[in-house]
């Protein structure tokens, strides 16, 4: 049992207090997406947060289960997820009750047809998700980033657009373990599901997304 923690809605600054402190994407998260964002407390200590948030392009929802654009309503990812390291070394499976538990808020508050969330292969493997029922889809395809050279001589990853005749470098992006959690049963993922050895493999210890 976890009486002594609540979770509530939070703002995205509030959101933030625990982003960019804590998550391995500091440097990126000054400009993440606010969603259905929930907060953990312990009485009145800030300890975790989590954030759902749209599919973020709408060819993801074609490649998983064949929808259009205009049938993407209630897909969400699971987008952000991180509790202070005191709070997750001292409470054991903190992580996936936070995620279930905030889950049941989230289908209380809006439609919610299925969930994505990603592991970075490079910080985790998705055990949380995992003990949340997630079905496993195996790793993203292998992709690369180009990496624009800024006039101090370091590098910036680039956003969008074209690359052409700008001075930089191509580099490997870390790919991702995919898993699913689906309550629509009218939906089918087109994703192929690794064989049993692979899953076995790819199963670690882990830390949040």
């Amino acid at each position: 049992m976890k009486d002594e923690f609540e979770i509530k809605t939070v703002s995205k600054k509030q959101a933030a207090e625990i982003l960019l402190k804590y998550h391995y994407l500091k440097d990126e998260s000054n400009g993440f997406k606010s969603g259905f964002n929930y907060g953990l407390f312990m009485g009145d200590e800030f300890v975790g947060v989590i954030i759902y948030t749209g599919f973020p392009v709408p060819e993801l929802a074609k490649g998983c289960f064949g929808l259009g654009r205009n049938e993407q309503d209630g897909l969400l990812e699971l987008s952000r997820l991180c509790l202070t390291p005191e709070v997750q070394a001292e409470e054991h499976n903190l992580a996936s009750w936070f995620v279930s538990r905030s889950i049941r808020m989230l289908r209380k508050d809006t439609r919610v047809r299925a969930i994505l969330s990603y592991a970075d292969d490079n910080h985790h493997k998705g055990t949380v998700y995992r003990a949340c029922n997630f079905g496993y889809y195996g790793l993203t395809a292998q992709k690369s980033d180009f990496w624009i050279k800024q006039d101090d001589g370091s590098l910036k990853k680039h956003s969008r657009g074209s690359v052409r005749g700008l001075d930089g470098e191509w580099r490997p992006r870390s790919r991702k373990h995919r898993f699913l959690l689906v309550y629509d049963k009218t939906l089918t993922c087109q994703w192929n599901k690794p064989n049993a050895s692979n899953q076995s493999e790819e199963r670690s210890d882990d830390s949040l997304k």
